[in-house]
């Protein structure tokens, strides 16, 4: 008699779960640094688990698809960002504008310790938009007005301070904010240095109503 040749399955991998903890924060992990790097429709399962070294089974034993895995990812990295918003923009030991000019030179730091290849994922995000599912794009406008929210915070306190002119409309200046801080990311991305950042920060700081 001849045995019968098994035959390789197809489809999804079996759900495999992992002893450690961590896997799933780690999976979140490189997932960040990846989206941030090329965004998301280019972005393969396969170089996230190769950075974590897990097999493809343990990714589906904690994310049903690479559509929840980027919605994790996309939450993970909300509540990272709003914690920094919040550390520098809230610093009583600074003047509130000052603050924001702490944000921006804490963040080229950031980018320029990878030597610019990582922007900013809601901003790499919002350049595929069209592609994005339609709970992406509610998660993306309700990210911007949520850091819109923090930033007009700061620019109230710079009015009570008297470091910004009382008829000044924050919530405008705020918004304006994230539009040119975006596209001075995307910019230093290109050309891999901090000037973009810096010609930004002085354009706003400049154009603010004293």
């Amino acid at each position: 008699m001849t045995q019968a040749t098994s035959k390789p399955r197809r489809g999804r991998p079996p759900k495999v779960p992992r002893d450690d903890p961590d896997t799933r924060a780690a999976l979140i992990h490189s997932g960040v640094e990846v989206l941030t790097e090329q965004g998301f429709a280019v972005s393969g399962i396969e170089s996230i688990l190769k950075r974590v070294g897990v097999p493809k089974g343990s990714f589906y034993y904690y994310f049903d698809s690479k559509e929840a895995f980027g919605r994790a990812v996309m939450d993970h990295y909300g509540a990272y960002f709003a914690r920094k918003l919040d550390r520098h923009l809230q610093d009583a030991t600074l003047p509130p504008l000052a603050r924001l000019e702490a944000f921006v030179a804490d963040a080229k730091a950031g980018m320029a310790r990878h030597d610019f290849r990582r922007g900013c994922l809601v901003g790499n995000l919002g350049q595929e938009v069209g592609g994005l599912p339609e709970e992406y794009r509610q998660w993306l406008r309700a990210t911007l007005v949520d850091w819109q929210r923090r930033v007009a915070g700061c620019l109230r306190e710079a009015q009570a301070a008297g470091e910004l002119g009382q008829a000044a409309d924050c919530d405008r200046l705020a918004e304006a904010f994230w539009i040119g801080w975006e596209g001075a990311v995307m910019r230093a991305r290109l050309e891999g240095g901090a000037r973009p950042l810096e010609t930004f920060l002085t354009t706003y700081m400049e154009g603010l109503p004293r």
